[in-house]
This record gives structure tokens, sequence and C-alpha cells, in this order.
């Protein structure tokens, strides 16, 4: 693939991610926001009777200076669900729009007789199952109220080595369907191929250690599916989005022609005839 075209399609990629991160955006805003919002007055509340048994044992020594007791966060909760959760989701959806136009540009015309709107489907599928709900199937996403901060840094390590493995089995098994196809036939080898993935992604679960934090019974459980439900919803409506646009934008840029008549249309130059 000639190296203008690539850069087409990296910069295709990247406006697919914005639109699609936009979707996501809503999504998030809509069906997320409430859940954090309660599992973060549940925590408030908890630490406001934590402390207030506490101050019942101490002497009353600030009484005046109250203001000086309270911690005022640098963001307030408005502009983190606003225009915090905005910028997170859109600099993710560019990020996430130019690596898999890359793998596109690398995948379209190898991994069968697909068009680029279908290509661009089946990556965008592959890419939610190995990258987002494989490793939330192990590592299921937990709202602020739930989680030690001690711990934060061994739960991002244990869930990015489950990304990691998910991803590395998923490229094998797409090697192993090739090799197999000549033998057993492009749906057969895709279904081997498959079936040994999610062996593999099983064995992987069971060999990772579980969650290093609990849940504490009086969470409601209502509550934790709804922050998870919507934490795979806003990945799924990413990726989903992202496929439809892309594949179209790609289409338009690789439609037969396109980039000769382009070309002709630079090259040519009016000529005017004497008389």
């Amino acid at each position: 693939m000639h190296a203008s075209t690539v850069r087409n399609l990296l910069v295709r990629g990247m406006i697919a991610g914005v639109l699609a991160g936009l979707c996501a955006f809503v999504f998030a805003y809509v069906a997320g926001e409430p859940s954090v919002r309660d599992s973060i007055a549940r925590e408030e509340i908890h630490q406001e009777g934590a402390h207030a048994q506490e101050g019942a044992h101490a002497a009353p020594a600030h009484q005046h200076g109250g203001e000086e007791e309270e911690e005022e966060a640098l963001v307030g909760r408005p502009v983190q669900s606003t225009f915090g959760l905005a910028t997170g989701v859109l600099v993710y959806g560019v990020a996430l729009g130019g690596i898999a136009s890359l793998v596109f540009a690398g995948c379209l015309g190898r991994i069968g007789r697909f068009g680029p709107r279908a290509t661009a489907a089946l990556l965008a599928g592959a890419a939610f199952v190995t990258v987002c709900l494989v490793p939330f199937l192990k590592y299921p996403a937990n709202p602020p109220a739930v989680g030690s901060p001690d711990t934060i840094g061994t739960r991002t390590t244990l869930f990015f080595l489950m990304i990691l493995l998910s991803v590395l089995l998923a490229v094998g098994a797409v090697i192993a369907g090739r090799r197999l196809a000549p033998r057993l036939g492009n749906w057969n080898a895709a279904v081997a191929a498959g079936g040994g993935y999610a062996v593999a992604v099983a064995v992987a679960c069971l060999v990772l250690p579980g969650n290093t934090d609990a849940i504490q019974a009086t969470f409601p459980a209502a509550l934790l599916w709804e922050f998870r439900l919507a934490s795979i919803g806003v990945q799924a409506l990413l990726w989903t989005a992202f496929g439809l646009i892309f594949g179209a934008l790609a289409e338009r840029a690789l439609r037969p022609g396109r980039a000769a008549a382009a070309a002709a249309g630079e090259g040519a130059t009016p000529v005017r005839t004497a008389g």
C-alpha cells in the first residue's frame, strides 16, 4: 500500500476515533455518571461517619477553623464529569483510531476477500473482544468507592497483563487459523482457531490471580452491576461506532480509480489555442 494511502487512512482513522469518542462520551455521561455519583456519595457518607466517630473522642480544638480542615479537590466533580470525561474519551478515541487505521492498512486483503467496510467491522469487533471484553471478564471495572488506593498499582498491572495475553493469544489464533485453512477449509479453521483462543484465555484466567480487593458486603449489588454494564457498554459503543464510521471513510478513500483520477486531475493543465 502506498505511503500516501496509509497517511490518508491514518487521518480518517483519527477522525473516526473522534466521532466514535463523542458517541461514547454521550453514553458515558448518561448511563455511567449516575452510578459514579451514587458511589462517590456513599463513600463520602461512610467517611463522614468514620470522622464523626473519631471526633466524638477528640477535644474540639478547631471549632473556629472549619474551612482549614476541608480538603478542596483540585478539580471538582462537575468538571470531571463533563470536560474531563469528554477530554479523556476523545483522546482515547483519537489514539485508538490512529492505531486501528494502521492495523487496518496492514490487514486489508490479507485476512480474506473482504472489502474495506467488512475489514473495518471485523477489526473493530476483534479489538473489542481482545482488548476490552476478555480483560473485563477477568478484572471487571469497579466504581470509585470500591477498591483500596494501596492496591491500584497491582490491579493496573494485572489488568494490562491480561490485555497483553489476550492480544498475543488472538494473534496466535489468527496465525494458526491461516495455517489450518488449506487442510480444514476456511470455516473449520476459523472455528478451530477461535476455540483454541477461548481455551487459552480460560487457562490464563485461571492462572492469573483474582481481584486483590474484595467487594464490601454492604455495597449495593445493583449499583455495582450498573456501573460495570455502563463501563463495558461505553467500550462496545466506541468500537462499534468506530468500525462503522471508519469503514465508510476507508471505502471512500480506497474507491477504485479515485487516486488515479486525482493524480490525473493534478497533472492536467489547461491548454489555450491561438486564434
